[in-house]
């Protein structure tokens, strides 16, 4: 089930995201626009691009979702696998996202605060991110 959705999804966000996609849409809207006159401007009129754009904006709020969850976890993995594989990298970096906000914000605020510090005199990669907390 999740290759099914995972390939529709895809394929999906692909052709939404294609410049035809919005040729094809701003002529929809054309078509149903000039309709408007000769059926009177009637409530079905309006029903048929109330109804149709409602139900397709539902639908791509979750294509779309599934597209950027998954690139932030293709992501984070190829930013794990390069912490992983450089010698003076923090390894105790893989993993925060699963951090909280806060948390992120504070190791975020203490980075900027020890990259200040280190101008000039070295780095400190040598430092693991509790010490780092624990300086700022």
């Amino acid at each position: 089930m999740d290759r099914i959705f995972t390939a529709i999804a895809s394929k999906c966000a692909h052709i939404m995201g294609h410049p035809a996609a919005f040729i094809v849409s701003v002529l929809l809207i054309t078509v149903w626009a000039v309709a408007g006159p000769p059926l009177h401007y009637s409530d079905t009129w309006q029903l048929i691009v109330n109804t149709a754009t409602t139900v397709l904006t539902f639908l791509a709020v979750f294509l779309i979702q599934n597209s950027q969850n998954r690139d932030g976890a293709a992501m984070q993995a190829k930013l794990d696998e390069i912490l992983r594989a450089l010698e003076n990298a923090r390894e105790e970096f893989v993993g925060i996202e699963h951090l909280t906000d806060a948390q992120i914000s504070a190791i975020r605020d203490a980075l900027e605060h020890d990259i200040k510090d280190a101008q000039g005199r070295g780095k400190t990669t040598g430092s693991t991110v509790r010490r780092l907390l624990e300086r700022y």
